[in-house]
């Protein structure tokens, strides 16, 4: 995710801070100086903290539940509303699905309950609910926190766990985009009304029912793209007109070619056609002011591009974007010369050709055609 920072790896999996979280701390040291002044604004931080270590637990365990079902996560990245944890491919069942999206609200319940029993009981849901004075015992306003995490993540709408869990017990009698677009739908219901009395009450609300309907949209547009790949080839989607670099290129010369076409992402191939690496138009910029315009463009170019056979599914593209978070995809016949590219973009727009056009049409029917971008 961008405009995030590794600060640490835990048993594999890279912990990532979202650099909007700096601004969360900033905002709470300065509402608890005006409470109590500096102890109280310190205490505050170290509050926060203690919150998030409750938030990465919570992703851990997902993480524990997706490994159990054969799925690593490269890495968490932790945002002001929480945290996300990236999964390199998608639960193929319900009942994974299931039990990797309520593991991490468990894990909430059983913090909540060692902090009651650490408290010997003697805390009320009261003082749980106040998790904003900090004139109440600090563990109390934890455990609070915890609870809150439980019952927010349970809310039946993407990105939240009640969403996935929703979305799986649906998917046990329905197909899984079907069951995606009702969960989608209730969820971008409840944005509404997130919206609607944020009005009124809490304009935070108003930001919550923004991230919810736009993370129930994209999720929706997510099941209708996996539903399609596995009956589309890559050769049927890939872009075939697009400009290449020689490996004996420089930067000054990919340059000039970045501001020749639309392009962000240049392959290089050597004298044969066979690919080599992928240049992109940020390498290029970054090259250029640290290395200066001469620099080979073998030496900033990406090695770690995935390769795929033209004539392999969709779907197969899709999961090695999704597992090397790559910007594309090369794509190769028998000999490894370059024949296309698989990007993000490509796949938006075959989305979009799907929507428009009949549903008898046939993609093998649809290529993407030199200077008109969006007609495959």
């Amino acid at each position: 995710m961008g405009w995030s920072l590794r600060i640490g790896t835990i048993a594999g999996t890279a912990i990532r801070l979202h650099v909007t979280f700096a601004l969360l701390l900033v905002w709470i040291w300065l509402m608890h100086y005006r409470i109590g002044g500096a102890p109280a604004a310190w205490e505050g931080i170290i509050f926060i903290i203690a919150v998030f270590v409750c938030v990465v637990l919570h992703e851990f365990g997902h993480i524990a539940a997706a490994r159990y079902f054969g799925i690593n996560t490269p890495d968490i990245t932790l945002l002001p509303i929480g945290g996300v944890a990236r999964l390199e491919r998608m639960p193929e069942e319900p009942r994974e699905e299931f039990v990797i999206a309520i593991a991490g609200p468990l894990v909430n319940v059983v913090i909540a309950g060692l902090i009651f029993l650490a408290l010997g009981g003697s805390v009320g849901m009261e003082q749980m609910a106040e998790v904003e004075d900090p004139g109440r015992s600090f563990l109390a306003r934890l455990a609070g926190v915890n609870v809150f995490l439980v019952l927010f993540n349970m809310i039946p709408a993407f990105p939240m766990d009640g969403g996935r869990v929703l979305r799986a017990a649906l998917a046990s009698r329905l197909t899984w985009a079907r069951a995606t677009e009702i969960a989608a739908a209730i969820g971008q219901g409840l944005a509404f009304v997130f919206g609607f009395v944020g009005l009124f009450y809490n304009p935070l609300l108003i930001f919550i029912g923004i991230f919810v309907y736009l993370a129930a949209t994209a999720e929706a547009q997510n099941a209708h793209i996996r539903a399609v790949s596995g009956s589309v080839l890559v050769a049927d989607v890939m872009v075939t007109e697009f400009a290449r670099l020689d490996r004996s290129a420089t930067i000054d010369e990919a340059i000039e070619m970045l501001l020749a076409t639309t392009q962000r992402e240049f392959p290089v191939v050597d004298a044969t056609g066979r690919f080599e690496g992928l240049l992109t138009r940020d390498d290029m910029i970054r090259t250029l002011k640290e290395r200066g315009a001469e620099t080979p463009v073998v030496s900033a170019m990406r090695n770690d591009i995935p390769r795929i056979h033209y004539r392999k599914r969709l779907e197969e593209s899709l999961k090695l974007m999704q597992q090397t978070s790559s910007p594309a995809v090369a794509v190769v016949d028998g000999s490894d010369h370059l024949v296309g590219l698989m990007t993000h973009e490509t796949i938006g727009e075959m989305m979009m050709v799907r929507a428009a056009v009949s549903g008898s049409f046939r993609f093998g029917h649809l290529r993407r055609g030199k200077g008109d971008p969006t007609h495959f």
